[in-house]
Parts: C-alpha cells; structure tokens; sequence
C-alpha cells in the first residue's frame, strides 16, 4: 500500500503495531542477554517502555502528527526503564521534535525525523557504544536519508529502512567482541527492529490494528484505586495521622491543551508557582501545546479555573484521598509530625526486603523496589523526589541498566539531582557510607562516586543457558561466580563456586568482607561461607547480612 503521506491516525497506527510485535518477542529479546544470568530484561524494559508511550497516545485520536507524536514522547519520557528504553525513549523524543509543527509528513521528512531521533539518542548517552542499538537506529536513519533522495513512498522507505536495520543487527557482533564470543546479537537493536517490522506491517495494511492497549497484558501499574493508595499511604509515612489531618484531600490529574490565544506564552515555571498555592505534591510536565499535572488539592475550583485560563481540560482524574485513607489496613507506622523541608534527601534501588532495610539503616530516605529483575522507570524516580521533600537529591541507582532513567528523571524536577552512577548493591552501600550532610551536593557526588570505584563487588547466580565466556565453560544451571561484571568461575555447587569467587576477590590488601545471602540461601549455608572465610583470611572482618534478594544467591563486597 503506497503512502506519500502519512498523518496522526496512521502513524498511531504504526506505533500500536510496533508495540504489539515487540511485546509478542519480548521473550526473544530478553534471551538475547550476552550473560546467561536469570534476569534478561532488555526485552521486558523495552516493552513496558513502549507500552506507556502507546498508552499515553492512546488518549488523543487525531489527524494531526505532530499531536500524536507529542503524546507519544512523553509517555515514552516518564515510561521509560532501563537503558534501552531510555534511549526508545529519545528516539521517539527526537522525531517529534523534527516534525513539530506539521500535521502530515512526506518520506523526507519522515527520513530526517529517524535522523534526529537517532541525533537526540547519542546525546543523551554520555559514552555511545557501538554494536547496540544506537547502531541500528543510526544505520537504519542513513538509509532513510538515502532512500529518500530517489523515492516517495514511506511505505518503500520503511520497507528499506527495516532491510537495513536486519543487517545492521547482524553486524553488531563485529562491533561487540562480546557478542560475538557469546553467538548473540544486540538484544536493544533486536527490540528495534520488530518494532519496525510491526510499522512497516501497518503502513502496508496488512493487520487489524486494535484501538487501545490492554495495560494487564504489559503489567503495568495503571489501576486507579491502588494509584491513589500509594499516593494515600506516602503521606501517611510523610506524618499524617488521620482523615482528619489530611489538609489536600483529593489527588488531582488532568491535561491542559494550550490555547495560543489565551497563553502565547505559556511559562511552566510561573504555573507552578500559581497552582502550588492550592495544594501539594505537585507535578508539572509541558512542551509547546500540552500541560500534564498532578496535585493534591482540597479548593478544585480554583486549581480548575486557573488551568482553564491556558486552555481546554481533558483526561480530568480526581481520588478522594480520605476514603482511600480509611480502606488502608491498621498496623501502619506514622511519625507524629509532619515533615519538614529538609536539605539532602537520599533514593536508592534494591531487590529485596533485607537489602531495603538494609540502606533504611544507612540513610536513605526513600528505597525504589527494583534492580536487576525490575527497573524502575523515569516516573519512579520523579515520584520518589517527590517524596523525599527534600531540596537536594542523591540518587544511587545500583544498576548500570537504571542510571539512564534516573539521569533522566533529574530533567523533570525542581530539585537538585546527582546521580551517583551506582551499578550494584554493594557499590551503592559503599557510596552511602561515605556521604556527609555537611558536604555539598557537587562535593557528595566526587566523593561517593570515589568510594563506590573502592569497593570490589561479586554475584553469585545461576546459569539460563550454556556458554563459554572468557574460557569459562558454563552448563545451564550452574552456579556462575561474577567479579565486577565478569565471571570468573562456574560449577554445579554453590559452596565451591561461592569460595572460588571469594579467593579471586581476597587480596593482601583487603579489609572487610560483606556477605549478602539471597532467599534462597538457608542461614546455615550463609554461616559456612562466613566459618570459610574466618579460616582462610583470619585478618579480615566479616559482615553477613539476610539481603532476602531473588535470584542472586550472593552479593558480596569487599574493601
């Protein structure tokens, strides 16, 4: 089917067809992994990531591409998890930003939106590297740009596009050594790819397209009433006691489609400052023609007609909070006062009660649930600053796959945000040994990025598939031992593989030694490592603690 043109509807249509092929692969892409490690998620993050795009453009059917593709980005922007749908995220950012303007778009235009995409995705990767998908989509814009020069069908284009990008994929492992010494291609450049071949598939009409994607299909967290009642139960943490006590009753969401007659200026920051009068908890996201915002407020009227003085209202969703108070069980620990502004607030993620408690008994205000098998997305990480009421934030996000989420979250807020770039528990536990509230955020940061570069970190995990990496000879199901992402020993015991990591971590030069054991771990088998320990390395200090993370039998650090 020839299309010189497309506009908002038949690209809505190519995005929902993208997202339903990625989201039928999503296994595929999640097995793409180059570490046979339990928690592939690429494909996972992707799909959630995409997911809440679709679902925010959902909202708007409309002939206008420009409107849509706005959509699209945010929810994209505040959907986004991991690295790979981080950068999904600024591809999609980049192509809206193309075509602003425009309620229709011909192959040019569509080859120079892919371009800046890609353009806007480099950027906001602070080391690119090559064999990933930033490859894929780069390769896949030139042909566009290419192609575009001799044809004027997108459908053409498109068709040539996804040609590409297939090649480019199979070329990654000549980019990645690694890759190529595993027998995989790039799991994000996968992911692209069927979401192109679902678009070309729309633009040739080949499939029905639904009008809506189903939210319990991606798992995502969209129910109204569990909404509200963690919004109810942060403030319970916050300090208020009772129904009573709740001074902004109704949690308050909508949209304001800017009218240019009645606000050709629209200034963000000046809003926020009107509309904070009326409440708390707020949360202002906008571009040039929408407002999205959420607010506890107890006066609707006056939070309403302030926003109706930019323009029209859609997507309006008010909770009241107080029935939602009175529905949440008893038991729940409160503080007798409300909490106050403070200077330093600190978010951290981890798997796992014991590991959460764990960085509560270090400081940290907030602990995002998440890790290796969940990544929080950009709107956690906002939805966290906000609760923390804190002027100046320190995230650490323990992860290299959320550092890109949580780097973006900081665009979103008022705060001041540092990213300690964290990639795994025990770096994130040496980073917040060192932090000092006397200290500035800037100086915080140097000096926690310092002391996480100190600490040696290892895993201990099971094996998903066969392999052989860096001549380690892996069987599905063994025990791999990981020294600062490598593994340098695999078997079918835990104990020896456990020890073995140990040794390979052990130096002349070491003083503690922080065992961390998983939920599949018994006490007694923690107690052996730690007796093995004592006897082998008598001048060490050992600290053993019930992490109760999944999948990962032991986190262990040493310093």
């Amino acid at each position: 089917m020839k299309h010189l043109k497309i506009n908002g509807i038949m690209f809505a249509q190519m995005i929902r067809e993208g997202a339903q092929n990625l989201t039928r692969n999503v296994k595929q892409v999640d097995a793409l992994n180059v570490f046979p490690v339990p928690d592939g998620d690429t494909g996972t993050n992707m799909n959630l990531s995409f997911t809440s795009g679709v679902n925010e453009m959902n909202k708007y059917e409309s002939t206008d591409i420009t409107e849509v593709t706005k959509a699209l980005s945010k929810g994209l922007l505040m959907g986004a998890r991991g690295n790979s749908g981080v950068i999904l995220s600024q591809l999609f950012r980049g192509f809206s930003k193309s075509i602003e303007g425009t309620k229709e778009i011909d192959a040019k235009q569509f080859a120079n939106a892919l371009q800046q995409g890609v353009d806007t995705a480099y950027k906001a990767v602070m080391k690119p590297v090559e064999g990933t998908i930033l490859t894929v989509s780069k390769d896949a814009a030139k042909m566009a740009q290419k192609m575009s020069q001799k044809v004027d069908d997108i459908t053409y284009l498109m068709q040539e596009v996804l040609t590409e990008a297939k090649a480019s994929l199979k070329r990654t492992p000549d980019l990645l050594p690694i890759l190529k010494q595993v027998g995989v291609v790039d799991s994000g450049g996968q992911g692209l790819v069927y979401v192109y071949e679902g678009m070309l598939r729309a633009l040739k009409g080949e499939t029905f397209i639904e009008n809506t994607v189903h939210e319990e299909v991606y798992e995502l967290k969209e129910n109204k009433e569990e909404h509200v009642r963690d919004e109810v139960s942060s403030m319970m943490a916050s300090g208020v006691l009772s129904v009573e006590d709740i001074e902004y009753g109704y949690c308050t969401e909508f949209m304001i489609r800017l009218d240019k007659q009645k606000a050709p200026q629209f200034n963000e920051f000046q809003f926020r400052e009107r509309i904070n009068r009326y409440g708390d908890s707020l949360l202002v996201i906008s571009d040039d023609e929408l407002v999205k915002v959420h607010i506890h407020a107890e006066d609707l009227s006056k939070v309403m007609e302030l926003a109706q003085y930019f323009g029209g209202l859609t997507n309006i969703k008010i909770e009241n909070m107080r029935e939602q108070f009175l529905a949440i069980k008893e038991g729940q620990v409160v503080s007798e006062q409300d909490q106050p502004m403070k200077d330093f607030g600190i978010i951290t993620v981890s798997m796992g009660d014991g590991i959460a408690e764990i960085f509560k008994s270090l400081g940290a205000d907030v602990v995002i649930a998440g890790g290796q098998t969940m990544n929080p997305s950009t709107e956690d990480f906002v939805k966290a600053i906000k609760q923390v009421q804190a002027e100046k934030i320190i995230i650490l996000p323990n992860n290299s796959n959320i550092i890109l989420a949580a780097e973006q979250s900081a665009e979103l807020v008022d705060q001041e945000v540092a990213v300690v770039p964290t990639k795994n528990v025990p770096q994130g536990m040496s980073a917040l040994l060192s932090y000092n509230p006397a200290a500035s955020l800037e100086e915080n940061k140097d000096s926690m990025t310092r002391a996480k570069d100190q600490v040696k970190s290892g895993q201990v995990t099971f094996a998903v598939r066969d392999t052989q990496i860096d001549e380690v000879s892996i069987n599905k199901g063994d025990f791999m031992g990981i020294f600062d992402g490598k593994i340098v020993y695999a078997s079918n015991e835990i104990k020896a593989t456990t020890t073995s990591l140990l040794d390979k971590m052990i130096d002349e030069d070491s003083e503690i030694i922080t065992l961390i054991y998983g939920e599949d771990v018994k006490e007694e088998q923690a107690k052996e490592i730690e007796d093995y320990i004592t006897a082998q390395y008598p001048d060490v200090d050992v600290e053993v603690h019930n992490g109760q993370q999944p999948l990962y039998s032991y986190l262990i650090a040493v310093e």
